[in-house]
């Protein structure tokens, strides 16, 4: 794949979680595949600051600070005031994430999950800043959540790794988030991802590759990496029957309009 002149933002990926290939051999990669800016995701109190670091490190990097629902039950009143914090000192910062509800795995009980999500809702809109938002098996607990918080949750945010039934995507379109599309649209029985995908207009669109999981066909198998993000885009361009160099530069727009970047 020949990504010539083509730009990518990665809008999804645990850079603190690569372990194949150094960092800077990473970020090196991913700039030869055309991925001009990569935002690394905090997922619990054990990397908020280990995210910040490699922001503060490579400046094409931007980072998120925020509480993924495994990780709910571990988020005391410390941790809100260390996120608050942390995106309030530093610039590097560009949405709260990643946070939601996870009825899958229940790593923590449902009603923390709850509560942590919506906490960190209602920061996000103190602070205005976007969300990137974790749901699976949880659609109908994640649209009445985001129900309630959006006359005040102004920057919206992002759907990532979308899975969810359709009824789920329907109702974050209406009200102008984003879902963020990774390898998952080139497995094999992903049909639900593809057919969201086919809904989506191309202006809410985000690419991501979720790296180090989820790497994209013919790489699966191996440690994915942003330097993926352009077979992520080809699938999502084939998908809606649009040229590759057209919705790249949509995509694009999309994501430096979300992140303020």
């Amino acid at each position: 794949m020949n990504v010539g002149q083509l730009k990518f933002i990665e809008t999804h990926c645990h850079l603190d979680y690569l372990k194949d290939k150094p960092l800077d051999v990473i970020l090196d990669l991913a700039t030869q595949a055309q991925v001009e800016k990569i935002i690394t995701i905090a997922v619990s109190k054990d990397n908020l600051q280990q995210v910040l670091e490699i922001g503060k490190s490579y400046s094409q990097v931007f980072v998120t600070q925020g509480i993924h629902p495994h990780s709910a039950k571990d988020a005391g009143p410390e941790i809100f005031k260390t996120i608050q914090q942390n995106i309030q000192d530093n610039k590097k910062v560009v949405a709260v994430g990643e946070i939601g509800l996870d009825y899958h795995y229940d790593n923590s009980p449902r009603d923390i999950q709850r509560q942590i999500f919506e906490s960190q809702l209602q920061l996000a809109c103190e602070l205005d800043l976007p969300v990137v938002i974790h749901s699976r098996d949880a659609e109908e607990d994640t649209i009445d959540i985001l129900n309630n918080f959006l006359p005040r949750l102004k920057k919206r945010g992002v759907i990532h790794s979308f899975t969810s039934k359709i009824n789920l995507a329907e109702f974050v379109l209406k009200h102008d988030f984003m879902i963020g599309f990774n390898g998952i649209i080139t497995f094999k029985n992903a049909h639900n991802v593809r057919l969201a995908v086919e809904i989506t207009p191309v202006e809410n669109i985000v690419f991501e590759t979720d790296a180090p999981f989820l790497t994209p066909e013919p790489n699966r198998g191996k440690e994915n990496g942003p330097y993926y993000l352009p077979l992520v885009a080809q699938k999502v361009a084939e998908l809606k029957s649009m040229p590759l160099e057209e919705i790249a530069q949509i995509v694009y727009q999309n994501s430096h309009r979300l992140f303020n970047l």
